[in-house]
C-alpha cells in the first residue's frame, strides 16, 4: 500500500515507522511546519497540497493518514476527498462539522474513517465501560465520574477519547444526562457526570472511570504505554479502508463512504 501522511509530529513519525514495518511505502509527507527533509518529495516537506511534487505523489497514493490540528482538518479532508484518496482521520475536536464533512465525502465519492482514538485497547475499554455503566444504572448508591491524564504537549482538553467515553456512559445510564468538564466549586447535581483532565509530564494517555459508593469503589482504567497502539490501529484502519470498496463490491454490499473504528472492528 502506498500512503500519504498529513501531519508529521510524533504520531506521524511513529505511523511512518509502523507502516514501513508492515511493508507499506510512504509516498508523501505533508506538513508545512516540519523541519525535516525528505527525498521522497524531491527536496523538502511540502508546504501545501498544491506543490508539484506533492500533487504527483498524491496521484499515486492508495490512502492517507491525517493527524494534524482541528482548525486544519476539514481543509485537509477536502483536499484528500477531491482526489478520492481514502483517508483515516486521527485529529479530534472537529466533529461539530461532521455533517459538512459527510456531504463532502459523499459528493466526491471518496471514503473516510475517523476515530477519537485508534488504540484497539481503548476501543475494547469503551465496551467494558458501557456495559459497567449499564449495570450500575440500577444501583443509585454508585455515583460515576472520571479523569484523564496526558502529556504536557497535548493541545486539547478534554481529549477526544474522554468525550467519547463520557458519551457512552451517559447513553448507558439514564440517571446521568450532563457532562461537566470544568472545575466544580459546588457539589455536582445528581444528573451531572464530572470528568476532569490533567496535562503534565510525558504520559501518553490514561483514562479512568470510577463507580463509587459509600461501601466500595470500582475503577476501570486504560493506560497507554506508548504511541505504538494508536499508530498501529491507524495503519490497520488504513489497510481496511483502502480494501473496503473492492470487498463491498464482491459481496454486493451497498457502498458506504464514512466509517468509524467500530465499522473496522466489527468487520475484521
Amino acid at each position: 500500500m502506498k500512503l500519504a501522511l498529513v501531519g508529521y509530529g510524533k504520531m506521524g513519525r511513529r505511523i511512518e515507522e509502523i507502516a514501513a514495518a508492515r511493508g507499506h511505502e510512504i509516498l508523501a509527507v505533508i506538513n508545512p511546519h516540519a523541519k525535516e527533509k525528505t527525498s521522497r518529495l524531491g527536496a523538502e516537506i511540502a508546504a501545501s497540497f498544491e506543490a508539484a511534487d506533492v500533487a504527483n505523489s498524491l496521484g499515486e497514493a492508495d490512502g492517507a493518514i491525517e493527524f494534524t490540528q482541528p482548525d486544519a482538518v476539514v481543509y485537509n479532508i477536502q483536499e484528500l476527498s477531491r482526489r478520492r484518496i481514502p483517508a483515516v482521520i486521527g485529529t479530534t475536536n472537529w466533529y461539530n462539522r461532521l455533517d459538512e464533512v459527510r456531504r463532502i465525502i459523499e459528493g466526491d465519492g471518496s471514503r473516510l474513517l475517523y476515530a477519537p482514538n485508534f488504540s484497539l485497547g481503548v476501543n475494547i475499554f469503551y465496551r467494558i465501560v458501557s456495559y459497567a455503566a449499564q449495570l450500575m444504572d440500577s444501583f443509585p448508591e454508585y455515583d460515576v465520574g472520571g479523569y484523564e491524564i496526558h502529556h504536557n504537549e497535548k493541545k486539547e482538553s478534554p481529549s477526544g477519547t474522554a468525550k467519547i467515553l463520557v458519551e457512552k456512559i451517559i447513553t448507558a445510564m439514564k440517571r446521568k444526562k450532563t457532562p461537566v468538564w470544568d472545575a466544580l466549586d459546588r457539589p455536582p447535581l445528581p444528573e451531572e457526570l464530572h470528568f476532569s483532565s490533567l496535562r503534565a509530564g510525558a504520559e501518553p494517555g490514561a483514562h479512568t472511570v470510577r463507580f463509587d459508593s459509600p461501601a466500595d469503589t470500582i475503577e476501570i482504567t486504560h493506560t497507554a504505554r506508548s504511541r505504538d497502539g494508536f499508530a498501529l490501529g491507524a495503519v490497520r484502519c488504513a489497510e481496511w479502508l483502502v480494501c473496503k470498496e473492492d470487498s463491498d463490491i464482491e459481496r454486493g454490499v451497498q457502498r458506504q463512504c464514512v466509517f468509524t473504528i467500530d465499522d473496522f472492528l466489527e468487520d475484521v
